[in-house]
């Protein structure tokens, strides 16, 4: 490849990740429109559209094969199914955050997630903790403890990164790739979820789905685009960019979230969460610089 190409090809790599977690920090708006559905409906909706999507995208770019082969694996089949369960609850947990309130404490979950990542590498992958990466996992760990103390544990924010962060250790371990892993993983959700969409559909209060009219109706619909594109930008981005500036651009998504939760939706800023949300920001700048370092010493 020569260095113009090279060079076009990480602009394109960039602006494909940007617009991923983009879509994810923004995804709460979207939500936001289907309040007064159980978010157990939306995650079912999700899960049974999003296999389609995935399905579809899976016969488009010739990934068919790897599926079949995920699915006859089993050892693989036995991680993406426990994969899918942290998934959905995960997804579960958002969008009851997104519609209850909690939009901050659930972007406070997901800036924690990177470094509580690195916590399950060295824990379960016997990787080797940097002096930088040991004091930003600190500072975090002071900044929940500090919110903890004045509010009680931020459970949401708790459940969303560990969930996330367990479930990014079970796919690091499933020798599969992220559009395959990902079409597993909602068909794995899909029969459960179908079922349950099935039988609310008997009552008009709890079946929205089956009951609502054109717009949302729509939106549950397109749940399943809202799911895959932002997965698909990101699985071409990564392959096109280096891991440091992926891990620049993860911080993306959380910080939608929190612009969205404090001029969008209004929630509370007390001045006790934002000094959480400070000791996270500076962990993560912490973090950022080891991820520089690291990325110069491979290059060397």
């Amino acid at each position: 490849m020569t260095d113009s190409s090279a060079a076009r090809d990480q602009r394109t790599g960039l602006l494909l990740g940007v617009a991923a977690y983009a879509a994810w920090g923004v995804v709460p708006l979207y939500w936001r429109q289907l309040a007064g559905i159980d978010p157990l409906e939306i995650v079912a909706c999700r899960a049974v559209f999003g296999l389609v999507t995935f399905v579809a995208l899976a016969v488009a770019m010739g990934q068919l094969g790897a599926v079949l082969a995920a699915i006859r694996d089993r050892r693989v089949l036995a991680i993406l199914a426990a994969a899918a369960t942290l998934l959905a609850v995960n997804w579960g947990l958002f969008i009851h955050a997104t519609l209850s309130g909690h939009l901050l404490q659930a972007s406070l979950g997901y800036f924690i997630n990177p470094l509580l990542s690195v916590a399950l590498g060295v824990v379960f992958l016997g990787e080797r903790l940097r002096r930088l990466q040991l004091v930003a996992i600190t500072l975090a760990a002071a900044g929940v403890l500090w919110l903890a103390i004045g509010a009680g544990p931020p459970w949401i924010a708790l459940t969303l990164a560990s969930s996330f962060g367990v479930y990014g250790l079970l796919r690091k371990m499933a020798p599969v790739a992220a559009l395959a892993g990902s079409t597993v993983e909602t068909a794995l959700m899909a029969p459960a979820a179908a079922i349950y969409l099935v039988w609310i559909a008997a009552e008009p209060s709890r079946g929205a789905f089956a009951h609502a009219g054109a717009a949302p109706h729509a939106l549950l619909v397109g749940t399943g685009l809202i799911t895959a594109l932002p997965l698909l930008w990101f699985t071409a981005a990564a392959r096109r960019l280096p891991l440091a500036t992926i891990g620049f651009l993860q911080y993306l998504a959380p910080t939608g979230q929190f612009i969205t939760a404090v001029v969008v939706f209004d929630e509370p800023l007390a001045m006790r969460k934002l000094a959480a949300f400070a000791f996270i920001w500076v962990a993560l700048a912490v973090f950022s610089v080891d991820l520089v370092r690291a990325g110069r010493a491979r290059r060397r």
